[in-house]
């Protein structure tokens, strides 16, 4: 299933590379066809001539469809409401239904601005022209989330290994903690494999993973802990219906970005609404845990998740 899931990525990338165009010039990294990196900052400048710049009346904003994306339309409600004020433009909240119709809408030039999900930031990146350059942080600027093995409360799996002949849900095979995380570590530190030592599901969220869990739908599952901390304070899950069997080192959370090709004016009054924004009283200070956003680059601060899509065997690349 591994080779599958892999084949399904190159594939898809394959499609967004095919119907990127623009300049061709030099590159860094893993940069498509019709991206510059002039600097080598590892994401694509914007394109040297004006009349590729893209200056619209109406901004487009999505959130990482990891829940409900009606929930999250009000919890962004403040935000989108000063993204207006500073940068004089109407905002549109997009409700993206998968990772996959998110990374083609920004592909396409449907999207401007929007938070990827950990895992799919290196596709965004590299096969999208997504320029990442906030995440959201605690008060001491601390950041980040652990992937989570999770089973039902009363399941008699005591530790990652006791689940061989068992069934694992993950979310997406673009995700970090929903899949490709859990793949490398469980390899890595069990020597256990998909197919080999217990069979996968897809539940396309992490949401659904947790209930899926909770309902003993799945023997377990791999989640963002994050996910199922807010899905606790907001009463859709009591704790005592899963319980943790694994938790990884913590990762990098939802990179907040725009398109390369925004005009660059407008670019800098996107950055400068994200990093002005008053938490205090907002739905996002309701939501989240964290108070503010903080400065990121894709260079240094998903380094580590390179690394295990690396390990996993995937390539951004088309060369």
């Amino acid at each position: 299933m591994r080779s599958a899931v892999i084949a399904c990525i190159a594939a898809l990338g394959a499609l967004f590379v095919a119907a990127c165009g623009g300049e061709e010039r030099p590159r860094y990294g893993d940069l498509a066809p019709g991206y510059v990196d002039r600097v080598g900052d590892m994401v694509a400048d914007p394109p040297e001539n004006p009349a590729n710049w893209v200056n619209p009346r109406r901004l487009v904003f999505a959130y990482t469809p990891v829940e409900d994306p009606a929930v999250y339309r009000d919890v962004w409600q403040e935000f989108l409401e000063h993204l207006e004020a500073v940068t004089g433009r109407d905002v549109v909240f997009f409700p993206v239904q998968s990772n996959a119709a998110q990374l083609e809408a920004m592909r396409a030039g449907r999207l401007h601005v929007t938070g990827f999900n950990t895992g799919s930031v290196p596709l965004a990146v590299n096969l999208c022209g997504f320029v990442p350059f906030a995440m959201m942080a605690n008060a001491d600027e601390s950041y980040g989330y652990e992937m989570e093995i999770i089973v039902p409360a009363e399941s008699g799996v005591r530790e990652v290994t006791d689940l061989r002949g068992k069934t694992i849900a993950f979310t997406s095979p673009t995700s970090n903690s929903g899949f490709k995380a859990p793949q490398v570590l469980m390899r890595e530190e069990f020597d256990m494999e998909i197919e080999r030592d217990f069979e996968a599901r897809f539940s396309g969220k992490h949401d659904n993973s947790i209930l899926g869990v909770a309902n003993r739908d799945y023997d377990a599952a791999a989640i963002a802990n994050t996910v199922l901390h807010r899905m606790v304070e907001r009463g859709v899950l009591a704790p005592d219906r899963v319980r943790t069997i694994y938790r990884s080192p913590t990762f990098p959370t939802t990179a907040y970005g725009h398109s390369h090709n925004l005009h660059p004016e407008l670019a800098e009054k996107v950055r400068e609404a994200f990093f002005t924004f008053e938490w205090e009283g907002t739905g996002l200070a309701r939501e989240y845990s964290e108070d503010r956003f903080i400065p990121v680059t894709y260079k240094e601060h998903w380094d580590v998740i390179r690394v295990i899509d690396r390990g996993f065997g995937i390539s951004y690349s088309d060369r």
